[in-house]
């Protein structure tokens, strides 16, 4: 395994975590053992940050130390390999029967802390949630550069990553556009790159950005 950022490694044309929780797997991806450690496959069919590092994202900026605060978390794909190369996760999923899923997952994954509630709402949860360095979002709503401006706001976090979903915000319009003035929205980030996630993700961009405050 050879590693390309901190806490990612890559071999062949394969990348992977290392296992926090040895001998388990959350959506049934292989397992590599290798010099006493556990290396998880990241799935870039199944986690659009995965996607991301394959069509070549260059600024790696989720630090082992991080809390993450992980918007949309879903069953918990990828918030698990987040977890595996950050401190703690805070996964905010407003469906119950993903969380459900999710819950299950942190059971074992002790470091991911599940947060049932609207990722629009912020001051819901604000008061459940340490202190947040990284920000990662990936939510099919119309309003996503809205809702990380809220979170933003409130948690104040050194950098965060923005997956826009063109599809979810306007189905007729092109998506270049789109991309274009969610970006534009963002008035308290640096933007880093942006990187699109086709063939992985088609009219999707993942959105790696410095937040200004």
């Amino acid at each position: 395994m050879n590693q390309i950022f901190d806490g990612v490694y890559r071999e062949g044309r394969n990348i992977a975590t290392k296992n926090k929780f040895k001998g388990n797997t959350v959506y049934g991806e292989k397992i590599i053992s290798e010099k006493g450690n556990e290396y998880r496959l990241w799935d870039p069919e199944r986690s659009k940050l995965a996607a991301a590092i394959q069509n070549g994202l260059r600024n790696w900026t989720i630090k082992k130390d991080y809390n993450v605060l992980y918007l949309g978390a879903s069953s918990g794909t990828t918030p698990s390999h987040v977890a595996d190369i950050s401190n703690l996760v805070f996964a905010v999923e407003i469906s119950k029967r993903m969380m459900r899923n999710l819950i299950q997952v942190s059971e074992i994954r002790t470091n991911i802390i599940p947060v049932l509630a609207s990722a629009l709402k912020p001051e819901t949860y604000m008061d459940r949630i340490l202190s947040v360095d990284f920000i990662y979002q990936d939510v099919a709503q119309p309003n996503q550069a809205e809702i990380l401006n809220k979170n933003a706001e409130i948690f104040k976090p050194k950098f965060a990553m923005l997956a826009i979903k063109a599809r979810s915000i306007d189905v007729l319009k092109n998506p270049s556009q789109i991309f274009k003035r969610e970006i534009a929205k963002l008035k308290n980030f640096e933007v880093l790159e942006i990187i699109k996630l086709y063939p992985y993700d088609k009219d999707h961009v993942l959105v790696n950005l410095r937040y200004k405050g």
